[in-house]
């Protein structure tokens, strides 16, 4: 493909010598791709952070409006590739036209909301006026503001090549706040991370805003991932990847001599909590329920249920005949990577070797390379209390369901559970009602409890929290989906006693922006 050079982009230019580097690879076809990419060297990473630091000193001072024209610009750049985006990704990583369609209307979506909560702000500015005359001590005007961290790292996710890579949540909200972004491409997709990143540029240029404000660097190498890191310049990480990886880099951020926050959401097996009277109403429904949720992108997504958790009893007979059903007539699918694919079988291996764990049903044969079988595996409650390893995550189309003899049992394996991005409940008004103590549990777990609803889908909207307690993401505090993660790139920081004309506008007695003044 012509658009392609296979190189790094650092401060606006096409760098790098791709011949010593490596292939993009087709999944499906066990074959590599006819795309050779570059491999960074800490020279060209040291480039990269100091052009970002450099587009820093005037992307910072960019008034919220220049920032959502940027914003709206590369959503339509990004628009404007079209099928050769969805080719590319097809060929990268084996997911269908129709998700990578819609995920890339996802990615421009979140860079106009972002765009339109600049220039719409929802929370209003906080203002204490002076009082002067108050006695013992007169009070000062304070206002207090939000500056941006400075230039951000933001690691591509090997399961969204558009939503959680170049251009994702993290990319978006950081350009949001005023960051540059410095952006590792995953190795699973640089094709696809190109042709974004091509993108991104042609917005840039067409706004006039500082080349720096983007760059990415291409590679394999876990050094270039823990340099980027460590890199002085970077201010602060965006991460998506497994816990592994996502541990490492979170310590390097911890342990520099300037510590930065290090964001990173590092995966969860989204728990769904079976009612007793809904259960035995909808068994079967629930089971095709969790059947279509579990096998969305092969059970490659963040929020796939691996977890149902339910009382013997009737209806749960049942769910579990006809979940077991569907699975053994699933068909095999393409995992995203070979890495991946092998780390699934040996998860899988593991979780039904375990000491009480079942093999209830698996999916047909695998026939190519990189193929997975869908799994179910099941146990009793007191298996899952005597063996907390069974709550690891095995990313992939697996689920472990586990019966339990009462509601104690119940509850003491909720409160047993790491940090979840999700947990669903699924019962009655009434029965929700009448287990409130298991729902108050289970949202002390989570960073999103739903009621009725798989967990699959997560809505890019103001309200979202893309979260939770470790080791689902290391900062529970924060989301890296919604308007509210662009919060994560920015710090409080209050003027006292300054006069109007050095004020920044938004703050200023006149600004038609939001007040709340005490």
């Amino acid at each position: 493909m012509n658009q392609l050079s296979g190189q790094h982009l650092i401060n606006g230019q096409w760098t790098g010598e791709p011949e010593a580097g490596f292939s993009s690879f087709d999944p499906e076809r066990n074959e590599p791709l006819p795309w050779q990419f570059c491999e960074a060297n800490t020279e060209q990473l040291e480039a990269a952070v100091g052009a970002a630091e450099s587009a820093f000193l005037a992307y910072r001072l960019w008034p919220a409006e220049r920032r959502a024209e940027l914003l709206d610009a590369m959503a339509d750049a990004i628009d404007a590739l079209g099928e050769t985006l969805t080719h590319v990704a097809t060929q990268e990583t084996a997911l269908p036209e129709a998700r990578l369609n819609g995920e890339r209307g996802r990615t421009c979506g979140q860079l106009r909301l972002f765009a339109q909560l600049l220039r719409e702000p929802r929370q209003p500015a906080i203002i204490d006026l002076a009082q002067p005359d108050r006695q013992p001590l007169p009070k000062p005007d304070i206002r207090l503001d939000q500056l941006p961290l400075g230039p951000v790292a933001v690691f591509g996710a090997s399961n969204f090549p558009l939503a959680f890579s170049a251009v994702g949540g993290d990319t978006a909200s950081a350009l949001a706040a005023g960051c540059p972004v410095v952006v590792k491409g995953h190795p699973a997709h640089p094709a696809t991370t190109e042709l974004v990143a091509r993108a991104m540029l042609s917005a840039i240029e067409k706004v006039g805003a500082p080349k720096g404000v983007f760059n990415l660097l291409q590679g394999r190498s876990p050094q270039l991932s823990q340099e980027l890191v460590r890199a002085p310049e970077i201010q602060a990480v965006g991460f998506t990847g497994s816990f592994k990886v996502g541990q490492l880099l979170s310590r390097i951020a911890a342990n520099r001599p300037q510590p930065i926050p290090f964001f990173g959401e590092l995966g969860s097996i989204n728990p769904q909590l079976l009612l007793p009277q809904k259960l035995a109403e909808s068994a079967e429904a629930l089971a095709e329920q969790q059947h279509g949720s579990m096998m969305m992108g092969q059970g490659q997504f963040c929020t796939s249920p691996g977890l149902v958790m339910m009382l013997r009893g009737e209806g749960s007979d049942r769910y579990l005949s006809r979940l077991t059903s569907l699975i053994e007539q699933q068909a095999p699918g393409t995992m995203l990577t070979p890495g991946i694919a092998n780390a699934y079988r040996e998860a899988a291996h593991k979780l039904v070797s375990s000491d009480g764990v079942h093999l209830a049903a698996q999916g047909l044969p695998c026939t190519h390379a990189n193929q997975s079988q869908a799994l179910i595996a099941s146990c009793s409650g007191d298996t899952l209390l005597a063996n907390p390893e069974l709550l690891e995550e095995v990313f992939g189309p697996c689920t472990l369901v586990v019966t339990f003899d009462h509601a104690r049992q119940l509850l003491e394996a909720i409160r047993t559970l790491p940090g979840q991005l999700t947990g669903s409940v699924h019962g009655t008004e009434q029965e929700m009602c009448n287990e409130r103590t298991l729902m108050v549990e289970l949202a002390y777990r989570v960073g999103r409890l739903i009621a009725n609803q798989m967990p699959t889908g997560v809505e890019v909207c103001h309200a979202m929290q893309h979260g939770g307690p470790w080791p689902a993401a290391t900062h529970s505090q924060s989301t890296s989906v919604g308007a509210e993660a662009i919060k994560r790139f920015t710090r409080p920081m209050a003027w006292q006693n300054l006069p109007q004309s050095l004020l920044p506008q938004h703050l200023c007695d006149q600004s038609t922006t939001p007040q709340l003044r005490y």
